[in-house]
């Protein structure tokens, strides 16, 4: 489907394109796909090999199934099961169940990412596989982007490369010189599970300085993601099992859902160091979307759609440039600025709802004193969701 740096003896190769997108992942897929369309050569970098799996909830609002389609990924035909209803429990066990305003709907990135990668191929995108960056510089307008073997020259440059990457570390962003805190310090961990669990159901199970989600995807699994902080797995000898037992567990129902469902992986996949912190829109010239543009923690909503957005907002604004009716410097001020209308009060709500999870006395109070009141439920909600776009 794409070339690898693996099979490429040559070195020191220069390429050329009008936009290099570093990182494969659902914003830079479908930016990648955007631009191809409207006739922008495109050069993808993604340092994996498609198809893989990722560490994250894959639940997704409704508000991106008329974009997926629109880009060629026939949701429709694939079966997907729908998802109408929420349940949150505390720590205690104290549970909340809703109606969804929107709703969404249940697929793995093992079968979207590599759906779209197919497809931004397909599309005249060049994709890079198993090719990591390294380094970015911007000149006399243009960038040079190192990738291993490869020079990338490009007059724009889009960063989708997740939360935390190599590039932010030389970067020397912001985020990155934080002190360990409740927001940077996190761990994820997730499993593919057959389960006996509601289809049409997104449950959030919280418990100490942490919370797990459990949702339906396709050919009747589950997607099981928890986050918690590095100072839990550390207390429990480094084990994902023993603070499994120690900590999720304290939380009866999701004793109950581990203790009966059967694991798909023969090893959980775990990532480390993961930062939900503010992070710029705009760095060294490059048009961040995604996480790797800001602090898109799971109850800020669904981070997955709101990249998928940016993705949408970017291209035509990029469009713009490549065609020479905006500059450079009005290009990223538009983006910057598009931005934080369309999300900042989205992740402002998720930041606040976040500060109310993760200490067992603070979560369920706060899930007590939601329970009877469903309206409210129902507006936070809409408020960590967007429209459809």
């Amino acid at each position: 489907m794409a070339e690898s740096t693996e099979n490429n003896s040559h070195s020191n190769i220069e390429l050329d394109a009008d936009v290099c997108i570093i990182g494969g992942g659902l914003g830079g897929l479908s930016l990648s796909i955007l631009l191809a369309t409207s006739g922008h050569k495109v050069i993808l970098v993604e340092k994996e090999s498609y198809p893989f799996h990722r560490v994250c909830g894959e639940y997704i609002s409704l508000e991106s199934w008329n974009f997926l389609e629109s880009l060629g990924v026939p949701l429709t035909a694939m079966s997907l099961p729908i998802i109408s209803n929420l349940i949150v429990t505390s720590p205690s066990g104290t549970t909340i169940r809703q109606k969804l305003p929107l709703g969404g709907f249940g697929i793995s990135r093992y079968t979207l990412d590599y759906t779209l990668a197919e497809t931004a191929n397909q599309k005249g995108v060049k994709i890079f596989e198993n090719c990591k960056v390294t380094d970015t510089v911007f000149a006399n307008g243009e960038f040079v982007v190192n990738a291993g073997k490869f020079n990338i020259r490009s007059r724009v440059c889009a960063g989708s490369f997740g939360k935390r990457s190599n590039l932010d570390i030389k970067w020397k962003r912001p985020f990155i010189a934080e002190k360990a805190n409740k927001l940077n310090n996190y761990i994820g961990v997730k499993y593919h599970v057959k389960a006996n669990l509601p289809e049409d159901t997104i449950a959030l199970h919280n418990f100490e300085n942490g919370y797990c989600g459990i949702s339906r995807i396709e050919n009747g699994k589950y997607c099981c993601c928890y986050l918690t902080t590095a100072e839990n797995l550390k207390k429990n000898n480094n084990s994902i099992e023993e603070m499994e037992r120690s900590v999720l567990f304290r939380n009866p129902r999701l004793k109950e859902i581990f203790s009966n469902m059967e694991k798909l992986y023969a090893e959980p996949l775990v990532i480390s160091q993961v930062s939900f912190a503010r992070k710029s829109v705009i760095h060294q010239h490059i048009l961040m979307l995604g996480d790797a543009a800001g602090m898109i923690a799971p109850l800020c909503g669904n981070g997955m759609s709101m990249a998928m957005n940016a993705a949408k907002l970017s291209s035509g604004i990029i469009h713009d440039f490549l065609n020479g009716n905006i500059s450079r410097e009005i290009m990223e001020k538009m983006y910057t600025e598009q931005w934080e209308q369309r999300f900042a009060a989205r992740l402002k709500t998720g930041r606040l709802i976040q500060s109310f999870f993760g200490k067992p006395f603070m979560t369920n109070i706060f899930v007590k004193t939601l329970k009877p009141f469903p309206r409210l439920i129902n507006a936070l909600i809409r408020t960590t969701h967007g429209d459809v776009f």
